[in-house]
C-alpha cells in the first residue's frame, strides 16, 4: 500500500476518559467485526482486564476506512493502558506511532495521567488530535476543559473534536481528522528491512508471537531475518495483522504494523526494542529502541506447595516475555522456601501479575511486603543495591542508606486540598509547587518512594472522593535516617514481614503492623507474642490470647485444689505446648498486613 494511504496512531487518555470505548466504535465504523461478533472492551483480551474495567496490555488494530475523499485508508490502531504503572506499554506503542489522539472526558477535564501521556506522545514529536469525549453527559462543561486543555498543556482546542463515544456521535469526525492531519509514515520499501520490535508474547501453539513496525524494507514468509541485539537468526514462518482477529498476509511493507511468527522458542531472544533486519542484507544501525523499564516495587513470590517451583518458574518465565517491564530471579526464605524475587513498575502491576499467575497458571502463592531498592554505602567504600531488607548487611558495616524519591504530581478539585496536603506531608512529602486551574489545584510534591508503595493511592481516592489523580516519576536518591524492623511471631524472626522504615516513623509503623498482626493471625492453644523490633530493641508487642478449654467444668463443689490441680497441669501443657508449637501464618496475612489504611 502506497506510504501516504497508511496512518498509525495511539489512542492515550487518562484512566476512564474512554479510550476502549472509542477504540471499538472505531472498530464498528469501519466494519472490522460483524455485529453479531462485537461485544464492548473489545481489544481488551484479558479477563482481568474486563473485570476491571481497565486495559492493561495495548492492543493493535488494523483498519480500513473509505475517507469522503474516496480513497480507502489503511488505520493501525493502538489502544494504550491509562494507569501510571502501565505507562511502559504506553512509550512503546507511541514509538510505533507518528500521532496520537487524545481523549478528555468532557466532564472531568486534565488529570495527571493526560499529563504524562501528552508529554510523552510530544517527546515523539506526535502530531496530536484532541478529541473532547462525553458530552452527552449532563455534567460535560466543553469550555471549560478546552480552556483547561489550552493552560495546561498548551494544545489548541479550536478544532477540538466533540464526541460521545458511548453512543457513536462526533466519531466519523475523528476518522476524517486521523487520515487529513496525521502524517504518513516515512521510510524506504526498496532500502535494507528495518524493523522495530514492540511487543511479544507467548502463543503455546505457535511459540513466541512478536509484533513489530516496518520502519524500511518489507517482511515476508521464507526470509531469514536477525534480531541485531540478540544477534540470533531466524527463518520467518508466517506474517500476519490483527484485524482484530489474527490474519496472515503475504507480506508486511514499509510503515504497517503487524505480527510475525519465526520459530523464536527462547523467551529471552525476542526482546522488546530489539530491531529486526535481513541476514543477507542487514540495515546498517539498529533502531534507538526504548530506554528500559526501570522496577520500582519488589516482592517476594512463594509457592504455598514447594512442588510447585518449577511451575511457577516456567509461569513467570512466560509472564516476562508477555510483560517486558517485569523482572524476576531466585531467592530463598527461611520462613518460605524457594521462590523468586521480582520487580513491578508500582502496586497494580504487582496484583495483575500476582492474578494472573493465580488464574492462568493456576498457582497457589505467598507474596511478601513490596520494597524499593535502597543504596547502601558501606564503610569500606562500596555501594549496594538492596532489594529486600532480609538481605541487609551489618549495621556497624553501614556508613549510610539513600533511599529513592520521586515527584508526584497530583491533581484535585481545591475543596480537598487541605487533605491531600495533610497526607503528603505524614509521608515526609516536600511541596514543590501548587498551581490553580480554574476550580482544580495542580500539586507538586518531592515524596519517598517507599512511602507511596503501601497505600498511599488508596488514601488518596479515599480523601478525594476518587476525584484526585496521581501520576509520578523517578527523581534520584537522597541520603535518609534509616533503619531496619524485624517482626517476631512467637519469638521466630517473620522475615517475610522485615521492612525499611524511617527512624522517627519506626515505633508507630511497629505498633500499627503489631495490631493488624493481632487481627490477622488466627488464634491458637496457646498464647502468641507478636513483636517489633529495630536489633536488639523490642519497640511494639501485641499478644494474641489462647484458646481456652473449660477443664474445671466437671468439678461441682469439693476441695479448691482439685480444681486447682487440673488448672495447673493445663497450664504446663500450654507452656510445652509454646515451646513446640508452630505458629500457622494465612498467606494472605503478608500484604493485609501491610495496607495499613486509617480510619
Amino acid at each position: 500500500m502506497n506510504l501516504n494511504k497508511i496512518r498509525n496512531f495511539a489512542i492515550i487518555a487518562h484512566i476512564d476518559h474512554g479510550k476502549s470505548t472509542l477504540a471499538d466504535r472505531l472498530i464498528q465504523m469501519c466494519g472490522a467485526v460483524d455485529n453479531r461478533e462485537f461485544r464492548d472492551q473489545l481489544l481488551d483480551s484479558m479477563d482481568i482486564e474486563r473485570e476491571r474495567g481497565i486495559t492493561i496490555k495495548a492492543q493493535t488494530v488494523r483498519l480500513n476506512y473509505k475517507a469522503k475523499d474516496g480513497n480507502i485508508y489503511q488505520l493501525n490502531l493502538m489502544d494504550t493502558p491509562g494507569h501510571v504503572d502501565f505507562s511502559y506499554e504506553v512509550s512503546r506503542s507511541l514509538a510505533a506511532c507518528e500521532g496520537s489522539v487524545l481523549v478528555v472526558d468532557a466532564t472531568q477535564g486534565v488529570e495527571a495521567q493526560t499529563l504524562a501521556n501528552v508529554y510523552q506522545a510530544i517527546e515523539h514529536d506526535h502530531e496530536i488530535i484532541v478529541v473532547l469525549n462525553k458530552i452527552d453527559l449532563p455534567a460535560a462543561d466543553i469550555d471549560r476543559v478546552s480552556e483547561q486543555i489550552e493552560d495546561v498543556i498548551g494544545l489548541d482546542c479550536t478544532d477540538a473534536i466533540q464526541i460521545s463515544a458511548k453512543t457513536g456521535f462526533g466519531v466519523e469526525d475523528v476518522l476524517e481528522a486521523l487520515v487529513q492531519r496525521l502524517p504518513e509514515p516515512k521510510g524506504g520499501a526498496t532500502a535494507p528491512l528495518k524493523a522495530l520490535l514492540v511487543d511479544s508474547w507467548y502463543d503455546p501453539y505457535m511459540g513466541v508471537v512478536t509484533l513489530v513496525r516496518v520502519k524500511d524494507g518489507i517482511i515476508k514468509p521464507g526470509m531469514k531475518v536477525k534480531l541485531m541485539a540478540a544477534g540470533m537468526v531466524y527463518n520467518v514462518e508466517k506474517v500476519g495483522v490483527f484485524t482484530p482477529k489474527p490474519k496472515e498476509v503475504s507480506e508486511l511493507g514499509t510503515g504497517e504494523i503487524g505480527y510475525i511468527i519465526a520459530g523464536i522458542k527462547s523467551v529471552g531472544d525476542a526482546r522488546v526494542g530489539d530491531t529486526i533486519t535481513q541476514e543477507n542484507r542487514p540495515a546498517a544501525e539498529p533502531l534507538p529502541g526504548f530506554k528500559p523499564c526501570i522496577n520500582v516495587v519488589f516482592c517476594s513470590i512463594f509457592p504455598v506447595d514447594t512442588v510447585d517451583y518449577t511451575k511457577l518458574k516456567d509461569s513467570l518465565i512466560k509472564l516476562q516475555l508477555n510483560d517486558a517491564s517485569f523482572s524476576f530471579e531466585p531467592e530463598t526464605s527461611q520462613a518460605l522456601g524457594f521462590g523468586f524475587r521480582c520487580g513491578f513498575l508500582g502496586l497494580l502491576h504487582l496484583e495483575v501479575i500476582e492474578e494472573r499467575l493465580e488464574r492462568e497458571y493456576n498457582l497457589d502463592l505467598v507474596t511478601t511486603a513490596p520494597s524499593v531498592v535502597y543504596k547502601v554505602h558501606m564503610t569500606d567504600g562500596n555501594v549496594i543495591d538492596m532489594h529486600n531488607p532480609a538481605d541487609m548487611p551489618d549495621p556497624t558495616k553501614i556508613e549510610f542508606i539513600e533511599e529513592p524519591w520521586i515527584v508526584a504530581k497530583i491533581i484535585v478539585p481545591d475543596e480537598y486540598l487541605g487533605n491531600i496536603l495533610a497526607l503528603c506531608e505524614e509521608k515526609r512529602g516536600i511541596q514543590q509547587e501548587l498551581t490553580y486551574v480554574g476550580t482544580r489545584v495542580l500539586v507538586e510534591y518531592r515524596l519517598p518512594l517507599n512511602e507511596v508503595v503501601y497505600d498511599f493511592y488508596d488514601r488518596l481516592k479515599s480523601i478525594s472522593k476518587g476525584y484526585a489523580s496521581f501520576d509520578y516519576s523517578l527523581a534520584g536518591y537522597e541520603r535518609e535516617d534509616l533503619v531496619k524492623m524485624t517482626i517476631l511471631v512467637n519469638g521466630e524472626q517473620v522475615d517475610a514481614l522485615s521492612m525499611i522504615v524511617h527512624r522517627k516513623n519506626a515505633e508507630y509503623r511497629g505498633r500499627q503492623l503489631c495490631e493488624r498482626l493481632k487481627d490477622l493471625i488466627p488464634r491458637h492453644m496457646f498464647k502468641i507474642p507478636i513483636q517489633a523490633a529495630i536489633g536488639g530493641k523490642i519497640i511494639a508487642r501485641e499478644t494474641i490470647a489462647a484458646f481456652r478449654k473449660d477443664v474445671t467444668a466437671k468439678c461441682y463443689g469439693g476441695d479448691i485444689s482439685r480444681k486447682r490441680k487440673l488448672l495447673d497441669k493445663q497450664k504446663e501443657g500450654k507452656k510445652k505446648m509454646r515451646e513446640i508449637g508452630n505458629v500457622k501464618i494465612p498467606h494472605g496475612t503478608f500484604l493485609a498486613a501491610l495496607k495499613m489504611r486509617e480510619e
